[in-house]
């Protein structure tokens, strides 16, 4: 237990006697926070990666590299409609880039942050089904 002056216990692991029970950290927590926007930003982008088919979309790019829209919808069993809806999304949010070629369009990875996002995930939900230490 912290013996900072600041510091006051507490009955329950999940009740607070106090308002705030550590103020230097909830201070510096505060002020290390991202803005509301960038916050806001955050939870579109994570709602896009939600959706098991833009998933999908994506690990095609991530193993293919980049793929027309023809190939990734056959690829990942989506309807060239909804497969077109998802690229859209993922582009409008700057997932994906598009480069058309005459009535072709090719889609691919906007840069490698996605990759890293995707492999993280994986590697944290292996993570998770090797058993969970806090419990």
């Amino acid at each position: 237990m912290n013996s900072g002056a600041n510091v006051t216990p507490i009955a329950s692991a999940d009740s607070c006697s106090l308002p705030v029970v550590d103020a230097d950290r909830v201070e510096s927590v505060r002020r290390a926070m991202p803005a509301q926007e960038m916050v806001e930003d955050l939870a579109q982008i994570f709602g896009l990666l939600a959706d098991p088919g833009r998933l999908r979309l994506i690990a095609a790019l991530l193993e293919g590299g980049e793929m027309c829209v023809c190939d990734l919808a056959a690829a990942t069993g989506h309807s060239m409609s909804a497969a077109s809806h998802a690229l859209r999304l993922l582009r409008v949010h700057n997932v994906v880039k598009v480069r058309r070629s005459g009535r072709m369009a090719y889609y691919r990875l906007a840069d490698s942050h996605v990759r890293m996002l995707f492999d993280l995930a994986i590697t944290h939900m292996r993570h998770g089904a090797q058993g969970r230490d806090d419990e």
